[in-house]
């Protein structure tokens, strides 16, 4: 991991010295990449380059080593538990940037829609910025509303309401009024809470 850590720091320089167009052009050609057959984990080092330095940008805020780290574990499909302080939000950003770039869905799944809304507007700006688009899904929010929020690349909500919205597509009568776009890529924020705390009441 330490390696890889080395490879995204290395980027930096040339990273840095991009237009903010050119920039924002290297979602589209990480994209072309990928349907050429290009494997996520070998745009891994790029893509956490190009985030860390739009992040830096947008927000003004850099990824360190510790969050670089903590993103690949995620993107491995692992827990990454951080210390207070050391940016967790932030950290998520660069695993859900790399994973949308397959086309797929990223869903971002929190204990409460406050928490949502605000991760969701926190990041908007810089994925945005890098082409991706942002919805968020809560509780009596009109179905209209709730399906752009789920054609969006990344998708911030609640496990009560990604729960309830998967059962109830497959109650469904017709494909059209399916909400979710599949299950590809999650992303569990306060993971042991919703996966041991919540799976027992």
């Amino acid at each position: 991991m330490r390696k890889i850590v080395d490879q995204i720091n290395a980027l930096e320089p040339s990273v840095s010295s991009l237009s903010d167009a050119g920039l924002t052009a290297k979602t589209q050609e990480f994209k072309e990449r990928y349907k050429k057959g290009e494997s996520l984990n070998k745009l891994l080092p790029e893509a956490f380059a190009v985030c860390r330095e739009a992040s830096k940008r947008v927000m003004g805020m850099r990824h360190y080593d510790v969050q670089l780290i903590g993103g690949i574990t995620l993107h491995e499909g692992k827990i990454a538990e951080m210390r207070t302080g050391e940016g967790k939000t932030l950290m998520a950003t660069l695993a859900c940037y790399l994973n949308a770039l397959s086309g797929n869905a990223v869903h971002v799944i929190t204990v409460n829609d406050y928490l949502a809304q605000r991760d969701a507007e926190l990041n908007r700006p810089l994925f945005e910025f890098l082409g991706l688009s942002v919805g968020t899904i809560f509780s009596m929010q009109p179905p209209s509303q709730k399906t752009i929020a789920y054609q969006s690349d990344i998708t911030y909500g609640t496990n009560n309401e990604f729960g309830f919205d998967y059962l109830r597509d497959n109650m469904v009568f017709s494909l059209d009024e399916k909400k979710q776009r599949g299950l590809h890529y999650a992303i569990i924020d306060e993971v042991d809470s919703i996966l041991i705390d919540e799976a027992r009441t």
